[in-house]
């Protein structure tokens, strides 16, 4: 019961962490607004551990590596702790694998993390468009990179627009992909995590 206790407030805390510091580099991607109130929030929670592993990584062409790094780094330390608790010791795993595992993983939390915003982009657009809260104009301005080209394709008809239905087919088919990638590299138990 407590290994279970402890792997759920593990899972939790590196997942919220992540998902802010994926946020970060989405928002980069993005080019979005760091004066929005939810950017400077972001900026201040990742800050500590980016400053000094930027001068390790740097960013090459508007993708900020270092970001990218932290949340497979923090992936793959969640794991070695699910599995040491699981094991009751330090389990032989190759690095290699859990770095694998890791990266994975944090590519499916992003594939997630563009299906959530798109279905909140298109939930807000019936319920309150034009709004200009800060938090709709970041989630606006995160999916704008993953709906553009879609919209360039396949224009609005007659004002109704279809790009957000693309858009979750191929995120649709990237996350199956990303799953049958995680039982491919042997994941097991922690496949669905």
């Amino acid at each position: 019961m407590l290994a279970d206790i402890l792997i759920t407030i593990l899972l939790i805390a590196s997942t919220f962490y992540m998902t802010i510091v994926l946020l970060r580099f989405l928002l980069q991607l993005a080019r979005a607004d760091f004066y929005n109130p939810i950017s400077q929030f972001v900026v201040k929670a990742t800050n500590p551990p980016l400053r000094p592993l930027r001068k390790i990584i740097p960013g090459w062409g508007g993708i900020d590596g270092a970001a990218l790094v932290l949340a497979i780094v923090i992936q793959a330390i969640a794991f070695l702790l699910i599995l040491v608790t699981l094991n009751g010791g330090m389990p032989s795993i190759n690095p290699l694998t859990l770095l694998a595992w890791a990266a994975l993983n944090v590519l499916d939390l992003v594939v997630k993390i563009y299906f959530w915003s798109v279905i909140a982009v298109v939930v807000i657009s019936w319920i309150a468009p034009g709004s200009h809260h800060p938090a709709i104009q970041l989630v606006a301005q995160i999916t704008e990179p993953v709906m553009r080209p879609v919209r360039n394709v396949i224009p609005s008809m007659g004002g109704l627009d279809l790009s957000p239905i693309v858009v979750f087919l191929i995120l649709n088919v990237i996350s199956v992909v990303i799953n049958h990638m995680k039982i491919a590299a042997g994941m097991g138990a922690l496949a669905g995590i």
